[in-house]
């Protein structure tokens, strides 16, 4: 089963489906995209099933149905075991960005987490879930494919918000403060942490 959230909202692609209560089913060849997500964005429903008999192709098929944008990411470790998290949009966040030609996404991670946070001295670990979102950019909606690394670095060095992207806060959190971002984060991000 994949899933791809709407908000905070889940639309999980399965090849089955318990019996319906909260939640829509639909088959992913014949769903409306585009009206299932205002559905979610508009009403109480908690999520959307979207089946489909090929568990190998669910998320292939998923994806064609709408534009995708490729984005790189870091869930970033300091010496201390700190986390590094931004702010925008009223949210906390770990630092991601889109991919640019001819880079490579590990590429893409370390370059997008340097921009918007002025940290240094990364060090590449393993890879991350991959995380899928949809959003709306110029009236149109999209699917945000997010590859996410765990990373390290010693850099004791000042962090610095890039605003041009609307980041207005960069801050290294332990344990504790950690959950209380996550209290005012996103679905994604509330996984990979």
């Amino acid at each position: 089963m994949h899933t791809i959230f709407v908000g905070d909202k889940p639309i999980y692609l399965t090849t089955k489906v318990d019996k319906e209560k909260d939640f829509k089913v639909y088959l992913l060849k014949s769903v409306n995209l585009p009206k299932v997500i205002r559905m979610l964005n508009r009403t109480d429903v908690k999520a959307v099933y979207l089946v489909d008999k090929n568990e190998e192709k669910l998320l292939k098929k998923f994806l064609k149905k709408l534009p995708n944008v490729v984005a790189g990411g870091g869930k970033v470790f300091n010496k201390k075991g700190k986390i590094l998290f931004i702010y925008r949009n009223g949210k906390w966040d770990l630092p991601k960005g889109k991919t640019e030609k001819g880079e490579t996404i590990e590429e893409t991670a370390i370059r997008e987490v340097e921009e918007e946070t002025k940290v240094k001295g990364l060090k590449l670990g393993e890879p991350l879930p991959t995380t899928y979102h949809i959003f709306k950019r110029n009236g149109r909606y999209k699917i945000k494919i997010t590859y996410w690394f765990e990373m390290h670095t010693e850099s004791k060095g000042k962090l610095k918000p890039q605003k041009k992207e609307g980041i207005t806060k960069v801050k290294w959190k332990g344990k504790k403060k950690t959950q209380k971002a996550l209290e005012n984060s996103y679905a994604n991000i509330k996984l990979l942490i």
